[in-house]
Parts: structure tokens; sequence; C-alpha cells
């Protein structure tokens, strides 16, 4: 049975990336912390911090994984603005520890990254665009994609935009962070302007293990297909869970004053990913028909 080894287990895309490659693979699954958010004797689990080059080296000695997984990173955008060294150290010095031992064991590594390499002039942008990223984070993600490239090693680099879902114990993501905003009543501010191809975790969770199926290898873009800025975003959530629409106030990113720069009108055009390996994601209101019982669960 091929085996699987995935990094950042425990947060979101982490936990739909086990869930997905269970029933059919050896799942090592790996993060920082000491126990998985998990209770299943049907994967192993292993602590592991990627930053630390030794850690790396023998567990992945150990294990030899067939395919290396790498959903862990530092995505806060203004975060990674302000604690530059962590977020190089976590995003791209990692990912480089990833790639030297992947190449020694010979491993397939999957590397997931992000439309925040690009400068968001005219996106949605497709696998041959130039990147030309306007903060540190996506700076720093880019250099991390290449990283994987230089060592010649056979790989899997996906990016994708916006991941949003429900999971066990998870930080906010754009979709949580409205959701429970707009059930308790509160008044929030959201942009009109920023665009993106908002990714279900369960979607991009899929497209990897359809690319890997398919034998891919290089670029991919796994996203959703469908371009809405942010504002867009938060009606349509407001409107299918019934929440009051009036508490959305429309503004503009220079409102709000970020640490980062964003980029405006990013996304990312999945055509490659439809024609290769049939991947089809979901639209927001079918993602919202999927996560509604898990929302009434995690949410009670």
């Amino acid at each position: 049975m091929t085996r699987v080894l995935i990094t950042g287990a425990n947060g979101l895309l982490g936990q739909k990336l086990v869930i997905t490659f269970l029933e059919d693979f050896d799942v090592i699954a790996t993060a920082r912390e000491e126990r998985s958010v998990f209770q299943s004797p049907r994967f192993t689990y292993r602590p592991l911090d990627i930053t630390n080059y030794r850690q790396v080296h023998d567990l992945l000695e150990d294990v030899r994984p067939d395919v290396i997984i790498n959903a862990a990173a530092y995505t806060n955008v203004d975060g990674c603005e302000v604690e530059k060294e962590t977020c190089w150290r976590a995003n791209v010095k990692a990912v480089e520890n990833l790639a030297v031992i992947a190449r020694r064991i010979g491993s397939k590594l999957v590397h997931v990254s992000t439309d925040y390499i690009f400068d968001g002039q005219n996106g949605p942008y497709d696998e041959d665009a130039r990147p030309n990223p306007l903060c540190y984070y996506g700076k720093a993600k880019l250099a991390s994609e290449n990283a994987v490239k230089k060592e010649g090693i056979p790989y899997i680099i996906a990016r994708t935009s916006v991941v949003y879902g429900v999971g066990r114990q998870v930080k906010k993501n754009f979709f949580l962070w409205l959701y429970e905003n707009l059930k308790n009543g509160t008044p929030i501010r959201v942009v009109t302007d920023q665009y993106n191809t908002p990714t279900l975790a369960e979607d991009l969770a899929e497209g990897i293990l359809q690319a890997l199926q398919s034998g891919y290898e290089g670029v991919v873009n796994i996203s959703g297909g469908e371009f809405l800025n942010r504002y867009e975003m938060a009606v349509q959530v407001a409107t299918y869970f019934g929440f009051n629409k009036e508490q959305i106030t429309p503004i503009t990113t220079d409102q709000l004053n970020q640490k980062a720069t964003r980029p405006l009108k990013a996304g990312l055009k999945i055509d490659r990913a439809v024609q290769t390996f049939q991947f089809r994601p979901r639209t927001l209101t079918q993602a919202m028909d999927m996560m509604t019982p898990y929302l009434q669960e995690e949410m009670a």
C-alpha cells in the first residue's frame, strides 16, 4: 500500500487530507502538537516540527513515505509582514527540509501554494502566469515553490485560494468568521475589491488525491471555480443561512489599513485540473449544503 505522510495534519486542510487518503493509503499524519485531533487506529500520528531539519531527517528516514503532502504553513498574511523570520522559517526553510530529504529517500512531494504569489492586476491566473507577489507571505510562498523545483524531485505544487471549511479545533478561516459573526448578530465590514476563487478544504484535499492518482507532476491550480469578492461571499453566506444582510457593511481595502498589501484581483483558473484529472469543485452553495450538519455540531 502506498505510504503517504501528511504535514500540518491538525489544521483544516490537513484534517481533510487525512480523511480523504485513509481509505486507500497507509497514512502517517504529522503536526507540531503531541497528539492528533482525531483519535483513530486507522492511521499513525507522529509529532513533527518541519522547521527542525534533524526531526524531518529522522522521521522521514524512519517511515520512508512514497508521497509527502505538505499542508503546514504560516498563513497569517499580516502576521508574516511583522514576523518575517517566523514566516520564512515556516514557509520556506521547512519546505527546503522536506524537499532535501524527499530527494534522499525518493519521495514525491506535494506542496500547497497560493494565489498570493501574484500581484492581483489581472486575475484569475493560470499556471503559466508570471508571479509578482506584493506581500511578504506571497514572497515566501513563491520562494517555497522554487525550493521544491530546484531539488529535481517528482513534485506537485498545488496552488489554491482562500481555503475555508469546518474542522476540529481549527483556526478561524474567512467563512467561519463570517458565519459566527452573522449568527451572533455582530456588525461586520467586508471588502468589495478583493477577488479570489474561494476553495472548500474538502475540494482541495480531493483535488490533490486526483492529481496524485493521475500521475500528474508540476504546478496545478486546485481551487474553487467561482470568482468572488469577499463582500459577495459574505452576502451569499448571510442569504443561505437566513442571517441579516444589513449587518454587512461594504468597504474597500484601503479602509482596513492592513499591514500586508493584498492582490486585489487574484484567484486561479482551474482549466488544467478540470481537463487533466476531472477536478470538479463545489459551488459555495453546494459547500454550505455539505457543511451545515457540521456547523450545527461544531457551533452547538
